[in-house]
């Protein structure tokens, strides 16, 4: 299966890390352990456009604590 196949039905679901990082996967696949499956699912375009208005600091989520702590 080709990342940049047009005709690809295959159901993703959004999910997300520790770090609260998020990436597409598979469906049918077995989700990695640290990742956790989100309330979305849908084509590779819709579970990406969702990441793209959800995911809006990319920083992980330990930099943005540490940044915070030494602003404090």
């Amino acid at each position: 299966m080709s990342w940049e196949n047009d005709d690809d039905a295959t159901v993703y679901q959004v999910v997300i890390n520790h770090e609260e990082q998020y990436s597409i996967w598979p469906e049918y696949k077995e989700i990695p352990l640290g990742w956790t499956a989100l309330d979305k699912a849908g084509s590779k375009q819709e579970c990406l456009d969702y990441i793209k208005a959800a995911w809006t600091d990319i920083r992980p989520l330990s930099l943005r604590r540490q940044m915070a702590e030494d602003a404090s």
